[in-house]
């Protein structure tokens, strides 16, 4: 018998947060693990997690993801209460960390949840590291976005 080997397992997206780029100025981006529960993990596989309100907080040298809403299973959370907006630890290196802290509290910045993938079997957070955008910045992108769109149909028509 020969053995095969395991196909690499991509990058599958579970839920984005389209808000984050349209309210915030997007300056680096970290990869972080989430500390879950047997419950959520099954949600997640589902599909049924919405990122769209939360937000990423510094608390005692430690990483957290507040507002993120997984809907439990019906099926899968029979014998505990689950709790859909719990505060849920973000894994990260601790030099990655110190960095995330000195930005966060020095410089102004605001830490934002971009999109929860699967990576290698385990959830993964993508956290965008942000300025906020001000009204006028917001309409300025969405006139440049407009241009470009427009400028595609009309190399198209040519």
């Amino acid at each position: 018998m020969s053995k095969q080997k395991a196909k690499p397992e991509t990058s599958s997206t579970i839920a984005l947060n389209k808000a984050a780029r349209h309210d915030y100025f997007i300056e680096e981006n970290y990869e972080a693990g989430l500390a879950l529960e047997g419950w959520e993990v099954k949600s997640l596989r589902a599909g049924r997690v919405q990122l769209k309100e939360s937000y990423v907080l510094i608390k005692d040298s430690e990483a957290w993801l507040f507002g993120a809403h997984i809907s439990p299973l019906p099926t899968a959370s029979t014998h505990i209460h689950p709790d859909p907006l719990r505060t849920r630890k973000l894994l990260l290196h601790r030099e990655e960390l110190n960095k995330l802290i000195g930005a966060v509290e020095r410089k102004g910045y605001t830490l934002v949840p971009l999109a929860l993938y699967w990576k290698h079997g385990r959830a993964k957070l993508d956290i965008g590291l942000a300025k906020g955008k001000k009204e006028y910045d917001k309409r300025a992108a969405e006139k440049d976005r407009d241009w470009q769109r427009e400028k595609q149909r009309l190399m198209k028509t040519r």
